[in-house]
């Protein structure tokens, strides 16, 4: 039974040490295969807003316990692509 996977981590901001999330989902066709089309799907600064790629060195990421996650329908599809969107926009008005 294929399922997808949520895999969250965290780490340190080099500017503010404020805390990074970052975020992937990967595939797996049955409970003992490995995982596989990972994707990221992208990191949230929750301080400062610099794009660091992830920790540098002597930080290390944390990384949280995989989650299952079920996929968005294509009819829900509409919806994310306007909170996105809504989200920028309010993200400029600052």
């Amino acid at each position: 039974m294929r399922k997808q996977y949520l895999h969250l981590s965290a780490y340190s901001c080099d500017l503010c040490a404020g805390p990074v999330i970052t975020g992937a989902v990967a595939v797996r066709e049955n409970e003992i295969s490995k995982e596989t089309d990972i994707r990221q799907v992208g990191a949230m600064y929750l301080s400062c807003g610099l794009r660091q790629s992830g920790p540098t060195e002597p930080g290390r990421a944390r990384h949280l316990l995989p989650i299952e996650w079920n996929p968005v329908s294509a009819s829900r599809a509409g919806h994310l692509t306007t909170a996105y969107v809504e989200a920028l926009n309010r993200a400029e008005l600052r």
